[in-house]
């Protein structure tokens, strides 16, 4: 059974709806699932075959500064070849912060094994159901 990290940062609750469907569909495909917020640390990820990220786009289409960013730069140097996946909300703006984000694991050697799950503002029945299709490409 593989081990699953969802991690999550939110501010209004979307991206929480969104990491709760992506530890479903992990579970559903079999996996030991644990969800964290921003206490997750580079032990956890030792611990973990494969984890999810999730963070809304802040600012000027940014990570969270003030908690998530400073937790997955504390954890980076780990990410070389885990299994990861991306999904987080957004009320303005085209995705950049997801692409700046996917080079960002990309460049620290992380392994994308599925596309990244963006939702505008309330995930939609479509969006959840990419979150769960997410976790169980992770499993």
């Amino acid at each position: 059974m593989s081990k699953v990290a969802v991690v999550f940062w939110s501010g209004t609750g979307n991206t929480e709806m969104m990491a709760n469907a992506v530890a479903d569909g992990a579970k559903g495909a079999g996996a030991d699932v644990s969800v964290y917020g921003c206490e997750f640390t580079a032990d956890n990820l030792k611990e973990a075959d494969a984890v999810a990220f999730g963070c809304p786009a802040m600012g000027a289409e940014v990570l969270e500064e003030g908690e998530f960013d400073p937790m997955f730069t504390s954890i980076e140097a780990g990410l070389a070849g885990k299994k990861v996946a991306l999904f987080g909300s957004y009320g303005w703006g085209d995705g950049q912060w997801m692409r700046d984000w996917e080079d960002r694991v990309s460049s620290d050697g992380g392994q994308l094994v599925t596309e990244s799950v963006m939702a505008n503002n309330t995930p939609d029945d479509s969006a959840l159901s990419d979150c769960q299709a997410l976790g169980a490409a992770l499993a």
